[in-house]
Parts: structure tokens; C-alpha cells; sequence
């Protein structure tokens, strides 16, 4: 980590873990890491999270998760692991420490194994990255019980090295760009649709990540709420008020989406899509009860529109860096769950 990295104090008070031992309300966290192979459609996803379910604080347990996406052959390789919480610790203290059995993540660094009779995910990895932390909701929402689900970036643009090995091929991993998230929460979200791209193909130090979101609260369905947040350069747009939830226009199917948002008279529109082979389903324990499937790709497309007063559009995009993810009830969407 570079030693100029004035934003490390925000990024570790942002990364301490709510985990509370004792808590009966259920809660899930997890901490994940992606990145995508610099100039083909391959990336990974590695994600270290502890699961209560509600009432029955006694049966949390720390879990790992990994996806090999590559997107040239459409092969990919999703594993999942559960383990006691009696061998997980989640910090409270400022800073990245985790560990789940065997396998830790720390501010810099992380390594695991998941082995099954199905295939094999391990990683030994390094990550530097001195951009400030990237807020998907304003940064006092974070200490509100509203939204019930949270998500940060800790570590945007985050360059890692190391290796991945899937099954018997281990991949070098050198100056593969992505980024370090935190999520947590007492239930996940109803449905939604959430994008991020740490690099543009034509603009590596542009960084966005958006959501489209639907809550049911009783027996009432909100309208779609869209954040986003867009840097480019030392300029931050950030669409991340109720009030700018409300007025931006997302929609979504399974295997694209649409969003479009202003701010100060800069109108900045998004779109994502990819293939159904570029997704796998990965089911999800919600802390409540029951479960979601998560249809999670982390090698779609996106292309970027910003239109600012007085200036041509500004057009960028890429072809396979993209993170996109649907979290549904639906099962007619036709993509394998593999855990």
C-alpha cells in the first residue's frame, strides 16, 4: 500500500466489521474482491462473509465463496464453503481482518482454499490501491437503519498480483484491476440490479457503481430506486440521495439495464448487458428466512454517456470489465445455480 494513501483511516473505519455475536435480528456481511484479467474477458470474485439467521444467533456460520468467470469459453467455475463461526473472527477494529477456517483477508493481501469433490478455487493475492473509498449511499445512511442492506467500495481501482488456481491451472494474476466491498445488512435487498466498473476500456481511472432497486415494505412495492456514482478524474457525480433515488430512471431485465440520472444539469446515462452464458446463479440465505438467486457476472459490458452543459458528450466504455448482478425471487431466467 502506498504510504501517500491519506484516504487509509476512512477505508479502515468504513471496513470494520458490524458483526455483533450476540445479535438475534439475523444479519449477513461480506467482504468481496474482483478483478478482471487486463485485456481478455476472464476475471475473479472471492468473498468472505459470516451469515446469522434471525432468532437463531447460535447457528451463524462464516462462509467463502469464488467464481473463475472466463468469458472466452464460457466455462465457469463457482465453489462454495461453510464453516463453523467458532473458526471465523470478523473484527470490529478499524481495518481489514478476516478470517473464515484457514482463509484470512487483511488490508493488502489475501489467500484461501475452497476444495470439493467438484473442483478446486485457491488464491494467493496481493492489492494496492490509494483511491478514497467509493460511497454508494450518502454517508450518513450508513449509520441509519434505513436502507436495511449497506454497500461500499473500500478499495476502488485496486491493482492485484498473485495467482488463482482453478482446478489444476493456476492463473497468474499480474496488475489485474478491480476492487476491495464491504456489504452488510439485516436482509438483502428485494430485488435488484448492481453495477460497478473499476477502468473503463478507454478510461482505466474512471470508476462507476449503481444500483436499481425494488423494496417490498408490507404489502407494498416502492417504485425503482437507482443510485450511481460516477468519478472521473478528481470529479466525483454522486446520485445517491433518496431524493436522487427517486428521480433517477433504472430498468432492468435479467441480461441488460438501462439507467439515466442528473445532476446539476449533467445528465449521465448507463447501460449494461451481457450474454446468459456470462452469468452463474448463486443462491443466497436471507437472514428473515428463505432465499435469493443472485445471477452474477463479472465480465459484462457498459457504455457511459455524460453529457455536461456547454460540452460535447463524453462517451466511454468496456467491453468485459464490467461487474452486474440481478438478485431475484424468479426462476425463469435460465441460468444454472451452481452453489
Amino acid at each position: 500500500m502506498s504510504s501517500s494513501d491519506s484516504s487509509r483511516p476512512d477505508r479502515d473505519a468504513l471496513n470494520a466489521s458490524r458483526f455483533d455475536h450476540a445479535n438475534a435480528n439475523g444479519f449477513y456481511e461480506s467482504y468481496f474482491q474482483r478483478a478482471n484479467h487486463p485485456s481478455e474477458p476472464r476475471a475473479f470474485w472471492i468473498r468472505y462473509t459470516v451469515f446469522s439467521p434471525r432468532g437463531r444467533p447460535a447457528e451463524a456460520v462464516g462462509q467463502l465463496w469464488a467464481v473463475y468467470f472466463d468469458g472466452a469459453s464460457g466455462r465457469h467455475v463457482a465453489l462454495k464453503r461453510s464453516v463453523p463461526i467458532s473458526e471465523c473472527s470478523f473484527s470490529r477494529e478499524a481495518g481489514l481482518d478476516v478470517r473464515v477456517g484457514d482463509a484470512r483477508l487483511e488490508e493488502g493481501a489475501l489467500h484461501g482454499t475452497i476444495s470439493q469433490h467438484d473442483g478446486r478455487i485457491a488464491w494467493e493475492l496481493t492489492y494496492a490501491g490509494d483511491e478514497p473509498p467509493l460511497l454508494l449511499f450518502e454517508r450518513g445512511s450508513y449509520q441509519r437503519r434505513f436502507p436495511s442492506a449497506k454497500a461500499l467500495c473500500g478499495t476502488p481501482l485496486a491493482v492485484f498480483h498473485g495467482s488463482v488456481t482453478v482446478n489444476d491451472a493456476t492463473v497468474p494474476i499480474d496488475r489485474w484491476v478491480g476492487t476491495q466491498n464491504h456489504n452488510w445488512g439485516s436482509r438483502h435487498t428485494d430485488r435488484y440490479a448492481w453495477g460497478q466498473v473499476a477502468g473503463f476500456d478507454d478510461d482505466p481511472t474512471a470508476v462507476l457503481e449503481c444500483s436499481t432497486a425494488k423494496l417490498k415494505l408490507g404489502p407494498v412495492w416502492t417504485p425503482p430506486l437507482s443510485l450511481l456514482v460516477l468519478r472521473l478524474g478528481d470529479r466525483e457525480f454522486a446520485c445517491n440521495s433518496v431524493y436522487r433515488a427517486l428521480r433517477t430512471r433504472g430498468a432492468y431485465d435479467y441480461f441488460s439495464w438501462r439507467l439515466d440520472a442528473e445532476q446539476n444539469g449533467t445528465h449521465i446515462s448507463a447501460s449494461f448487458d451481457a450474454p446468459k452464458a456470462a452469468f452463474v446463479g448463486l443462491s443466497y440465505e436471507n437472514p428473515p428466512g428463505g432465499t435469493k438467486t443472485c445471477l452474477n457476472t463479472k465480465v459484462a459490458g457498459c457504455r457511459l454517456v455524460v453529457e455536461e452543459p456547454g460540452k460535447a458528450p463524453r462517451r466511454i466504455g468496456t467491453e468485459s470489465r464490467a461487474a452486474f448482478e440481478i438478485l431475484t425471487d424468479d426462476d425463469s431466467h435460465g441460468v444454472p445455480v451452481l452453489v
